[in-house]
């Protein structure tokens, strides 16, 4: 049976070792549970780029929580598939030509890191609908971006439902300020930091938050951070993890906070 036909351009395919560091781990913790329990621990890492390292790293994090689970790295262009060939290590780790369509993988998690921020924004919704239709039955997809060396990445998790939640994740002791992290939002939101927009509001809350919280400093950014986060949960905004997350720099919110033209309902 033939593959489907890859949907999708090429990108610019830039990439770097742990470059992806921060959105592995929240995939282990966050869909975890997702792959224990499959019968087919597959994850696909769509779009890799020009070298397969961040391939090989996300296989590596994710076998602490499955030995057998497996990852195929998809690209459109042949000659990045053909190259990543000598890293291969099947069946538990692959490298195949596809786009949006995965190659006609039925994969529990699908990962989309820095491919739709070189799209048009009205490419994202049909774009999350074609790899999400394609995933297994409860499967996830996390899509979003990030700077060169991973210092500032911020992802949106999909599923059949729609999107569920935006997550910010910063290198906290190289980190100004957390507006900063304005330049990293999905292709889906980055052009909605306008003020009237929820994902313009958050990022206000959390400079504030982070400005308010400048005596914490004195302890180290991540106390600064953590206090900075906590200011907006008490605030009133959805935020869905707790302080062992915001040690790593990270926050996560739910989508309906920060949907494109929905209501902005917390306050900074």
């Amino acid at each position: 049976m033939r593959a489907p036909r890859p949907q999708g351009v090429v990108t610019r395919g830039t990439t770097s070792p742990n470059r992806l560091r921060a959105m592995d781990r929240w995939i282990a913790h966050w869909l975890g549970p997702l792959l224990r329990e499959a019968d087919d621990p597959l994850v696909v890492d769509l779009g890799y780029g020009a070298s397969p390292v961040t391939v090989l790293e996300l296989r590596s994090r994710l076998a602490a929580i499955r030995p057998d689970l497996r990852v195929v790295g998809l690209e459109i262009d042949p000659e990045r598939v053909a190259s990543a060939q000598s890293a291969a290590r099947p069946p538990l780790l692959e490298f195949r030509r596809g786009g949006f369509e995965l190659a006609g993988l039925r994969p529990t998690v699908a990962r989309a890191a820095n491919v739709l921020r070189q799209y048009d924004e009205a490419a994202v919704a049909g774009a999350w609908q074609t790899i999400v239709g394609a995933l297994a039955p409860g499967g996830a997809l996390v899509e979003g971006t990030c700077d060169e060396l991973g210092r500032l990445a911020a992802w949106v998790s999909v599923d059949a439902v729609g999107p569920r939640s935006l997550t910010l994740a910063a290198r906290l002791n190289q980190l100004d300020r957390p507006a900063t992290l304005a330049e990293r939002l999905p292709k889906a939101l980055i052009h909605h930091n306008v003020p009237g927009e929820g994902v313009h509001a958050l990022l206000g809350a959390l400079d504030s938050g982070w400005a308010a919280a400048a005596p914490y400093a004195a302890f180290g950014p991540r106390q600064r951070w953590q206090r900075a986060v906590a200011s907006i949960l008490e605030s009133g905004w959805p935020v869905l993890d707790r302080p062992a997350r915001w040690r790593l720099g990270e926050v996560t919110v739910a989508w309906s906070a920060v949907a494109p033209g929905g209501p902005v309902t917390a306050r900074s």
